[in-house]
């Protein structure tokens, strides 16, 4: 059966619901014109996205798509039952292309072919009644929804519907929609309480279908996908899974006081919790969400914006447990903070949320792909040691064209084709810049339209240069928000008779527009040195270096002459930013001062008395790059936080 839904042209991965009790919505057909995203969007457009159908099918992920329906010979190949996911998440990053490429009058014939055959396979795999998996249609393990902790079955699914919407808002097209749809149907069939009739009351121990159902329903306003979202939420903490942190069920969600366990399962859950909170106006769940951001954010985030302390079982750690060389920050658990945070921003209003999915973006986030557009990090650690040994597989600390578990490199396109949907709001009252980017946005004010075009280098430069291009006869707020990070700021352009309010991290300016008027925004980005609370033990005594809302990180290729395991840097030295057009791709550099330890010949035991005396350091000039574009030329240390003595 076709479904059809309202049009959501120029809508990105949220449509918020009719009766949603967000204090603000995303805005609608967003373009990032210039400027720093768009070239990483252009990389990503060009060189990430093009490669993927070839990567798939070297992986074997198509191949078992073909298997399952009959049209091709052999064996299931890969090692985990949530291969399929790949496919889904590629797809969900060349629909939201195809948006890209047809606002923009770009040829998208090459893209569409790719994405229909990849369709068609999808859709000749699933099964009558709905049911999708390919590792349990060709026979691996025991049978459907055998095992909900491992078999990833439902996490499969949440990654189906959110590449079938992204397809059909796009596209304006079922096809995939209609695969989708049946396997959520299948789904209310077999999931649901005890009473309900249905045969299983259980919830898949990876979270994702949970915010797919809630964006189905928003797509399709069929309140049944939402009541199934929260279902599953619910279910959640009450031993399904033994109790284990792990699984996300420990405890009760709305009695959690931190986020714990596997980082991305916990995230992509808080992601479905806030969406459900918007939608249903449930406070404990509002206030669940807040509490457990609020945990993450102030314990256990790296300077970076990334999370995931431990290697085991990818997991939070402790409070204030955040290592350097040992940090986790996988690529994936840095885009499931991103979406969590979007979203708290849209439920909250409050400029916070968007401050972190700022941090996270610029450095845990976009580290995760190179330069290039061809290779990936998916772990992210601060700090990679002289002598570093490269085991090889999916943890390495050097960039690798593909993994075994390659959820990583589809989930970054997947982000960065849909990146301007993350960027600005509206609460029919006027238009909220979050995330600074040279491009065209649209709100509301009054039911009527308000467009504003905006100008920067940013994070090169702070100035950011924004034009009032439609506006309505009557006042309206435009509201930027001012980083955390910023401790200086100018506004420029505000007419005398302007209701200008700071508050919360909004700078707010009311009036009665005209069209043309500009408003100049310019933050001061000095380069800064920052420390760390003084619980995390791992970088007591060492600073980091920042610049507007970039971490910087020093690299081995810039110290020649040693490791950097060794260097030390002068706190109290001056910090000088330089462009340097003919490095990394264009880059400003923050240079400092430091030394180099003069250290004793190794001998049988590393450990002397404390107190004993040092010998006199060498001098050393320090080139801090950003961090996000490290790992992309030769081979060698790295290190964020820097001892001061």
């Amino acid at each position: 059966m076709s479904r059809t839904s309202s049009s959501a042209a120029g809508t990105g991965p949220i449509r918020l619901g009719p009766r949603s009790r967000a204090a603000l919505r995303p805005t609608e057909a967003p373009a990032v014109t210039g400027g720093f995203w768009y070239g990483r969007r252009l990389t990503n457009a060009q060189a990430g996205i093009p490669q993927g159908p070839r990567l798939l099918e070297s992986a074997g992920n198509l191949h078992n798509l073909r298997l399952v329906a009959g049209k091709a010979q052999g064996a299931f190949r890969g090692d985990y039952p949530f291969q399929d996911t790949d496919v889904y998440k590629w797809l969900e990053a060349a629909s939201w292309q195809l948006a890209q490429d047809t606002v923009a009058g770009r040829d998208t014939t090459a893209l569409t072919a790719e994405v229909d055959r990849v369709i068609t396979l999808v859709a000749e795999a699933q099964q009558e009644d709905g049911y999708l998996n390919t590792w349990f249609q060709s026979g691996r393990g025991a049978g459907r929804y055998s095992d909900l902790r491992w078999g990833h079955e439902l996490y499969n699914a949440g990654h189906l519907i959110q590449a079938a919407i992204a397809h059909h808002r796009a596209t304006g097209r079922t096809e995939l929609l209609d695969v989708a749809c049946g396997f959520a149907d299948h789904i209310g069939t077999v999931f649901g309480p005890p009473g309900s009739g249905r045969p299983i009351d259980g919830f898949d121990a990876h979270p994702e279908v949970e915010t797919a159902l809630a964006e189905l329903y928003r797509e399709t306003g069929d309140q049944r996908h939402l009541d199934l979202a929260g279902y599953f939420v619910d279910r959640h903490g009450h031993g399904l899974h033994g109790h284990e942190a792990y699984c996300q069920d420990r405890v009760p969600l709305r009695e959690a006081d931190t986020v714990e366990g596997h980082a991305v399962r916990q995230l992509y859950l808080l992601a479905a919790v806030a969406d459900l909170a918007i939608e249903t106006g449930e406070e404990s769940l509002a206030a669940a969400s807040a509490r457990l951001w609020h945990a993450m954010a102030t314990t256990k985030t790296h300077l970076t914006g990334g999370v995931g302390a431990h290697h085991d079982k990818e997991d939070f750690g402790d409070p204030y447990e955040l290592p350097t060389e040992r940090a986790y920050c996988e690529t994936c658990a840095a885009i499931a903070s991103v979406q969590f945070g979007w979203r708290m921003a849209l439920l909250t209003g409050q400029a916070r949320y968007s401050d972190l999915v700022e941090r996270t973006l610029f450095n845990g986030f976009l580290a995760g792909m190179s330069l290039d557009g061809e290779s990936w990090l998916y772990v992210n650690p601060l700090q990679v040691r002289d002598g570093y040994v490269d085991g090889g597989g999916d943890q390495s600390s050097r960039r690798t064209r593909w993994f075994r578990c390659a959820c990583c490199p589809p989930n970054v396109m997947r982000l960065l084709a849909s990146m301007e949907h993350y960027l600005t709001s509206t609460d029919g009252r006027g238009l909220q810049i979050h995330q600074y980017a040279s491009g065209v946005f649209h709100g509301e004010a009054g039911g009527a339209p308000v467009d504003v075009s905006v100008d920067t280098e940013y994070p090169w430069r702070g100035r950011i240069a924004v034009t009032v291009e439609r506006t309505p006869g009557t006042s309206w707020t435009l509201s930027l928000r001012i980083p955390q990070w910023c401790t200086e700021y100018t506004v420029g352009g505000v007419a005398a008779d302007a209701h200008v309010d700071v508050e919360d991290g909004w700078l707010r300016i009311h009036r009665s527009w005209s069209a043309g008027e500009e408003l100049l925004l310019d933050l001061e980005l000095a380069p800064r040195l920052v420390s760390a609370d003084p619980r995390v033990d791992a970088v007591r005594g060492c600073v980091a270096i920042e610049r507007g809302p970039l971490v910087y990180c020093l690299e081995q290729a810039d110290h020649p002459g040693g490791g950097l395991d060794d260097v030390v840097i002068e706190a109290g030295g001056a910090l000088t930013a330089k462009e340097r057009p003919d490095l990394l791709g264009g880059v400003v550099t923050v240079v400092g001062t430091g030394y180099r330890r003069s250290l004793p010949e190794p001998g049988w035991w590393p450990y002397v008395p404390a107190g004993s005396p040092q010998a006199p350091g060498t001098p050393l000039e320090l080139v801090a790059v950003p961090y996000f574009a490290w790992a992309n030329r030769t081979l060698g240390s790295m290190r964020v936080w820097l001892p001061t003595s």
